[in-house]
């Protein structure tokens, strides 16, 4: 069953909301990095009993359109019986036409859809495995065009896309996809009816082939692949060896770790140009069998050998399956080694007060694999540069190719705490010292703080997060940069940072005291929180984050934006799919803060980052008389003879009153306080008809940009001199 295309779309003033409510439990969900030939995003998420894939935005499906009759019926050519006409009495020979395999060409319309408010849906398709798919791994390459998906000369990803899922049954499947959705005549067809059965995954009643990688004998803990291409003379211990294994198309290698004993790591290898000929399934050509279970594996975007290996709570490691722990030996077949080789391990900080280690909940590459990035079950996030490639170069002694620092904790480069997990790191004592009694009642209302009674290990157990880096593509006036979204706890804390690099930056100057913005960072130099979000997931727990690259609405014809959030978030429910893109309706509501250039209306001056205020056409002053007398002038008497005036007057005026008439009020000292409000409404005034808060807004953004060009440039050719005393 397909999930629901029309979304229900929710506005905030923050970001816009598109919720889509589906049949199924979802259990993960993953863009897919190539765009289908027509331009349309590729969804993949799994559920109970398989994965379905979403196309969605690019150009449309045409409408179903049954396909011309040469003749009319009975025969006839304009109401009249053809001259040719051969009546067949008998004949025994008849035979039914043979089936003939069903083609599917699907048509597509010439433009976009320039009505649309957002990308919908254009069409979807489910795979069933006949169980619930808990895991989905895709290539770590940076989303691109489909002619441009050729990585490393493999023109298979131009036509087909190549994904790992694992089963809750431990079946690891390696599936291969056409990029093009299917036609609405392919979903349609009669032998799809025939059967229940006939369009399950592996019939190839799609265009699909699957792979099974055998040998586990639990369900897998998770997954991770990528794409080589050995020499033909990698680990040849004999010409007959390198005879028998010829190894000139491109292989996938798929990890899986499992919870088998005490922990195993299994490695494939699946070539790739014949997964159709591979054979009913293929043995691991490596087993490593680890001390304990790991909870992630991610292979490096730009070292395929190398796997990061997330075995939390006690180290963040690097695995490289191509290094041999031992010298070569006969036991291993094929061009790699039967055991792989531990390169270095990464140490996180321990919890306070307590000799436990903080648990790692996520740790993703970043920087194309030069870099580190992990988020800390207590709010705490941190880059470890293993590459040296920080903003502002490596500066260990005896260490010029690497920034990794430290023994029992291996120190981040920069580090930070993720807003509104300070629950996370109070302990008890501070919560419950100015209460009477520990007793927590049991309700709905009372149960947070139940959870948040707990110390040290045993509340940062519980908490679950991820993190999910997505490279952005390079254009010709930007460099490559890549955008970081994680949650952690629940949909309240879901974050992204629109640029790492530059986000990296800023925090390393923030840090050293110097080219700190003044205006807490213009976009994108800081982590953003998404709002509003459990409203759009209508109570659902968050079970996971995707990131949806930006490309500009012309079908995928160009590379994304650079203003604003280069991606769409996506939100995964318990069953929904929130895609979160940022507000563009009013001024002001874009997400940071700041007004993108694109906004600013037309005719206003733009030659100065330094706007002086009040404006040319705003008069310079106004001025209100507050005085209980008319404006004082050279030429008037002193006050005391002034007063005395007055009072001989009012006496005067008193007498020749009959009677019955009563006198006006005196004014008295405070006659001015009538005024007062009468300025202020006119100083309102003034001030909402003229003053332009998004130009002011804009030119905040100017003085962050003529900020951040001065501050580049602060601290070269300075040299630090330490004295000894």
């Amino acid at each position: 069953m397909a999930p629901t295309t029309a979304a229900r779309v929710r506005r905030t003033v923050q970001n816009t909301q598109y919720t889509y409510n589906l049949p199924r439990r979802i259990h993960t969900v993953h863009t897919y990095p190539v765009l289908s030939p027509q331009g349309a995003t590729i969804l993949i998420y799994g559920h109970d009993t398989g994965i379905t894939i979403i196309w969605r935005g690019g150009r449309r499906l045409k409408p179903e359109v049954k396909e011309a009759v040469a003749k009319p019926a009975n025969g006839k050519q304009n109401g009249r019986v053809p001259q040719d006409a051969v009546m067949i009495i008998d004949s025994d020979e008849d035979d039914e036409p043979a089936n003939e395999p069903f083609v599917d060409n699907p048509q597509f319309v010439e433009q976009l859809d320039e009505d649309s408010t957002f990308p919908e849906f254009t069409q979807t398709l489910d795979l069933e495995f006949q169980a619930a798919v808990q895991h989905i791994s895709t290539l770590p390459i940076t989303p691109c065009l489909a002619e441009d998906a050729s990585w490393e000369g493999t023109d298979i990803l131009k036509e087909k896309m190549v994904f790992a899922v694992s089963c809750a049954t431990r079946e690891v499947f390696l599936v291969t996809l056409p990029l093009v959705p299917p036609s609405h005549q392919s979903k349609t067809r009669k032998e799809l009816q025939e059967s229940l059965l006939a369009g399950r995954g592996g019939n190839g009643k799609w265009g699909e082939t699957l792979t099974l990688l055998s040998g586990q004998q639990k369900p897998s803990d998770g997954l991770a692949m990528t794409l080589i291409r050995p020499r033909p003379t990698d680990r040849s211990k004999s010409s007959d060896r390198s005879r028998s294994t010829p190894r000139h198309h491109h292989h996938v290698i798929v990890a899986a770790h499992t919870r088998e004993a005490s922990g195993t790591l299994r490695l494939w290898d699946v070539p790739l140009e014949a997964t159709a000929k591979t054979g009913p399934q293929i043995e691991a050509f490596q087993i490593e069998y680890l001390p304990r279970p790991l909870v992630s594996v991610a292979f490096n975007p730009t070292h395929s050998t190398q796997l990061l290996c997330n075995a939390s709570p006690h180290a963040v490691r690097i695995y490289d399956y191509h290094v041999p722990s031992m010298p070569p030996d006969d036991i291993s077949e094929g061009p790699f080694p039967s055991q792989g080789s531990w390169l270095i391990s990464f140490y996180a900080p321990f919890i306070k007060n307590s000799k436990m280690r903080k648990p790692v909940l996520a740790a993703s590459w970043a920087a194309r694999g030069r870099a580190i990035f992990v988020l800390l079950a207590d709010g705490q996030w941190g880059v470890w540069d293993v590459d040296g490639v920080s903003p502002q170069g490596p500066a260990h002694f005896g260490k010029p190719n690497s920034g990794i620092l430290g023994d029992a904790i291996t120190e981040f480069s920069v580090s930070g705490f993720v807003e509104g997990t300070n629950s996370l790191r109070t302990t008890a004592s501070q919560r419950t010292s100015g209460s009477v009694t520990d007793f927590v009642p049991m309700t709905p209302h009372t149960r947070r703080d139940a959870f948040s009674s707990l110390v040290g290990p045993e509340r940062l157990a519980t908490v679950r997060g991820g993190v999910v880096v997505t490279p952005l593509p390079a254009s010709a006036t930007t460099t490559s940069d890549e955008s970081v979204t994680l949650w952690i706890g629940s949909s309240d804390h879901v974050f992204t940072i629109p640029g790492l690099l530059k986000f990296w930056d800023a925090q390393i100057r923030k840090g050293a005291g110097g080219g700190v913005n003044l205006f807490s960072g213009a976009q994108p130099t800081r982590m953003i929180r998404l709002t509003d979000l459990p409203v759009g997931l209508m109570g659902e727990a968050c079970t996971g984050v995707s990131a949806i690259v930006r490309f500009a609405e012309t079908g995928g014809m160009s590379s994304p934006g650079s203003e604003g959030l280069p991606v769409d978030v996506v939100v995964c429910g318990e069953s929904r799919l929130v895609i979160v893109r940022e507000s563009e309706e009013a001024v002001g509501t874009r997400i940071g803060g700041v007004v993108s250039r694109r906004k600013r209306p037309s005719g206003v001056r733009d030659n100065s980052a330094i706007v002086v205020f009040p404006k040319p056409e705003q008069p310079g002053s106004v001025t209100y008389n507050l005085s209980i007398g008319p404006r004082k002038k050279l030429s008037e008497r002193p006050l005391i003879n002034r007063l005395i005036s007055t009072d001989s007057d009012s006496m005067r005026t008193g007498r020749q009153q009959s009677p019955g008439q009563t006198g006006a009020r005196p004014s008295s000292g405070f006659s001015f306080a009538d005024t007062l409000n009468a300025a202020a409404d006119v100083e309102q005034r003034h001030e909402e008809e003229e003053r332009d808060v998004e130009v002011e807004m804009l030119d905040i953004m100017e003085i962050d940009r003529e900020l951040d060009a001065m501050d580049d440039g602060r601290g070269r050719g300075r040299k630090k001199v330490m004295f000894d005393s």
